[in-house]
């Protein structure tokens, strides 16, 4: 979604907001960025199943949530907090601990014989540097996904990440930022070492993150 898009639907949703329209104004919310919410959530789970269930409570808790939003950061960045929590304690629960993988996982995952090629010898570039995102931590994959996929400022990744009871002033929250785009260079660095390990880079051809 393009800034002014997305400056627009902020402005939208907060506009509902004031006149008390929680239950539309979370329909416009979804509307714009349920896509985006859903890659959260199926990022953090790696469960189809699961990300659905997580998905309609996520719903449920912006319903019951937002009128006490105090709006000193976007909507987007506030719910992106609700997600993570929501994503967080079901993966952490008794039942998903049990059930780790759907069974719609498991006839979705291509399972090569022996004697096939390694799955990164097969695939496009784009497909070999998602396969090596899986291999960095969870905290990692949360930083790049939020920074390159959903293309969030800096200040905006250092709200999403926050714990829920740290409170960000603005020195704050630019020491945060600080911290995650250090971060952010060593996963860089990190990505391009797992590609060169794989033989799937020479020392002169690097992706663009």
């Amino acid at each position: 979604m393009e800034a002014s898009a997305r400056q627009k639907l902020e402005q939208r949703i907060h506009e509902l907001c004031t006149r008390g329209e929680t239950g539309h104004a979370v329909q416009v919310a979804l509307e714009g960025y349920g896509p985006e919410f859903m890659r959260l959530l199926g990022s953090i789970l790696h469960d189809r199943e699961q990300a659905r269930d997580a998905y309609s409570t996520f719903t449920e808790n912006l319903l019951m949530d937002l009128p006490r939003f105090r709006w000193d950061c976007s909507f987007r960045s506030w719910a992106y907090q609700v997600a993570r929590h929501v994503a967080y304690r079901i993966a952490t629960s008794p039942a998903a601990r049990e059930l780790p993988v759907s069974l719609g996982a498991f006839r979705d995952q291509v399972q090569p014989e022996p004697s096939q090629p390694k799955p990164w010898m097969r695939s496009t570039l784009k497909e070999r540097f998602r396969e090596l995102r899986e291999q960095l931590t969870p905290h990692e994959k949360r930083i790049l996904s939020l920074r390159v996929d959903e293309r969030m400022s800096w200040h905006d990744v250092a709200r999403a990440i926050a714990g829920p009871d740290e409170v960000l002033t603005r020195e704050a929250l630019d020491r945060k930022s600080a911290v995650l785009r250090q971060q952010f260079k060593r996963i860089k660095t990190r990505l391009r070492e797992l590609a060169q390990q794989a033989e799937m880079l020479s020392s002169e051809e690097h992706p663009s993150l």
